[in-house]
């Protein structure tokens, strides 16, 4: 199996999704975003793809240590950003290749559940408050 192709979405106002194929048909996701640099992350994942289409989507340890250790300079948030995003693509294709989830890949479940993050939307707690009194006021008028 290969990586044959990759595609970024940037989504207005930060996001930056990726998008790998293989010559098998797999996809993998992942989002290599640093808030508010999305087209500087974008230029970087650029780089670090042209390296890896054509290559096995499944040496992702061999890849990593690629990506990172072939600069000069290492680390820093745009580079682990772009590695990051695009780590979690090739982890999404070879969770689907073994017809696996990838925290089984991993070692396995840890823990019954976790608490996460979740974010609602908006910038401003003013605007959030605002939109759920709007939302508020035409739910009572169902």
């Amino acid at each position: 199996m290969k990586i044959v192709s990759y595609e970024l979405f940037q989504v207005p106002p930060r996001w930056l999704f990726l998008k790998i194929e293989t010559d098998e048909g797999l996809t993998g996701w992942g989002e290599p975003i640093v808030e508010g640099r999305a087209a500087t992350v974008k230029a970087a994942v650029h780089e670090l793809m042209e390296y890896l289409i054509g290559k096995n989507p499944l040496h992702i340890e061999d890849h990593w240590n690629v990506m990172y250790r072939s600069g000069f300079y290492r680390g820093g948030p745009i580079l682990m950003s772009a590695i990051s995003g695009i780590d979690q693509a090739l982890w999404d294709i070879k969770g689907k290749y073994y017809s696996a989830p990838v925290h089984e890949l991993l070692g396995g479940k840890a823990r019954e559940s976790i608490k996460v993050y979740s974010w609602i939307g908006g910038d401003r707690l003013q605007k959030l408050a605002r939109k759920r009194r709007r939302l508020s006021i035409k739910d009572s008028r169902q």
